[in-house]
């Protein structure tokens, strides 16, 4: 009976989480019926730093980007809704930022690695030659106490990606930098998690050479 219990809590927990972010992907579906997307986008996705990325195609004028950041996401969340915000537009490049949530939410740095592993082996399963970008998780000033897993997670991805083909670490962490080498809490709004138009400027030149 105990075991029972466990496996309903266990399966609510997980149902709870796969619903969290329904909302979000009908407001994608709404938006593409609305105005359809473009062609073999380049999709951004993952958490709240895609989705408040409100210049991105402005920033990157010329280039058929799509947003389909969802705030609050893991990568094990992008995996879970991959088919709705990357397959289904069959784009021709994937850029993901996510992790800084899965880190946040005590998953260790392996443990979010694998999870990065398992979103890019469902997407070459389904899109053998897509080109997939991985935007480093970034330093934020009230995650502090994260850092050291956010760094040692940033290793390793970059080291797994380094050994895939089509496949690219960005790494955005020196651009935040004084040149001192102090992360610059100017890039921050007030909650100091969440960059502002400055931080995102700091983005934009070293993402948009790797752009397709």
């Amino acid at each position: 009976m105990r075991f029972f219990f466990l496996a309903l809590l266990f399966v609510s927990r997980l149902t709870l989480a796969q619903n969290k972010f329904d909302s979000n992907i009908a407001a994608f579906a709404a938006a593409d019926q609305q105005t359809p997307p473009p062609n073999r986008p380049i999709v951004f996705t993952g958490s709240s730093s895609i989705v408040k990325w409100g210049s991105l195609a402005q920033d990157f004028a010329g280039k058929p980007v799509l947003n389909r950041g969802f705030g609050g996401s893991e990568l094990s969340d992008v995996r879970h809704f991959a088919d709705q915000v990357i397959l289904a537009y069959k784009p021709k490049q994937v850029v993901v930022y996510a992790g800084e949530n899965d880190i946040a939410n005590d998953h260790s740095a392996q443990e979010t690695c694998q999870r990065l592993i398992d979103l890019f082996t469902y997407v070459r399963q389904h899109q053998p030659n897509v080109p997939f970008d991985f935007i480093s998780i970034k330093l934020s000033p009230s995650r502090r106490k994260y850092w050291p897993v956010v760094q040692e997670a940033n290793e390793l991805i970059k080291n797994y990606l380094a050994k895939q083909e089509n496949a690219r670490f960005i790494d955005i962490r020196p651009a935040m930098n004084d040149a001192s080498g102090h992360l610059m809490g100017s890039l921050f709004l007030a909650d100091s998690l969440h960059m502002n138009p400055s931080g995102y400027a700091k983005w934009v030149p070293v993402v948009k050479p790797y752009l397709r």
